[in-house]
């Protein structure tokens, strides 16, 4: 399952209780639905992933590289022939603290130019306009004793209750969390037992001790909003193929264009 919202945000946003559980099936499907379509067209991705993307040097300047997707933290760079690059010799692009859609060397180095010698580029890769502040204290911890690599429940002190902000749920279903380096996704609430996906999004599935802290991704607000609209409309419009003029204005918005140096 991959969801931009979680279902508890889908239904507020249609004016649900919380006890009115009878959709959930339909309303999850609507919101992956849409998470899955708003993604490909836009070319981005909402939550945030784990990756090592290789890339073919530019012909025109070896000393840049266009990066493939959008890039919101560095972790490390490997040339063509195998050698490390120092992330002191490299200048991201646009120069305001992310997402970047540029790399480029300084100190005169350049990168080896040869599709079949690719630049791989390591890092976390998505679209998010306020990363420093993405991800929230849940104000909750694990409670397995400790939480193995392998197990698929984890136990939380109180699944309801409000998290650093004061928002309550602090758990919902679609939910993205991160333990330490672990991304988690949540599928199913029983109680205080999550269930979950283990070593999602590029990030490898790890045991992690009991009272470790559990953050929740918070989506940029546009695409938030977006997948909540699109969601919608998808569940009541399902039949129609078409999306509204208003959502898809809205999403050529978020679409992503490659700036160039």
């Amino acid at each position: 399952m991959y969801t931009i919202p979680t279902l508890t945000a889908l239904r507020q946003h249609l004016g649900l209780a919380a006890s009115d559980t009878a959709d959930d099936t339909r309303l999850l499907g609507a919101l992956q639905a849409a998470s899955a379509q708003i993604e490909r067209v836009s070319g981005r991705h909402f939550c945030p992933r784990i990756a090592a993307l290789k890339h073919v040097v530019e012909r025109y300047d070896t000393r840049c590289l266009t990066l493939r997707d959008d890039l919101l933290a560095l972790t490390s760079i490997t040339d063509g022939d195998g050698t490390s690059i120092s992330l002191n010799e490299v200048l991201l692009k646009p120069d305001t603290g992310g997402p970047y859609s540029l790399m480029h060397l300084a100190n005169g180095r350049a990168f080896i130019r040869s599709t079949l010698l690719p630049v791989t580029v390591t890092g976390v890769w998505g679209w998010h306009d306020r990363w420093n502040e993405a991800w929230r204290g849940s104000s909750d911890t694990v409670q397995n004793n400790p939480l193995s690599s392998s197990s698929t429940t984890l136990t939380v002190s109180s699944a309801s209750g409000a998290d650093s902000a004061g928002q309550s749920p602090r758990f919902q279903v679609g939910h993205l969390l991160k333990i330490e380096e672990e991304y988690l996704r949540v599928l199913a609430i029983s109680g205080n037992t999550l269930t979950v996906l283990r070593g999602i999004n590029g990030s490898t599935a790890a045991q992690h001790a009991q009272n470790t802290a559990i953050s929740t991704l918070q989506p940029a607000p546009d695409a938030l909003l977006l997948a909540l609209r699109w969601a919608t409309w998808l569940y009541r419009e399902g039949d129609n193929d078409t999306p509204p003029d208003d959502l898809r204005a809205a999403l050529a918005e978020l679409r992503r264009d490659v700036l160039r140096l």
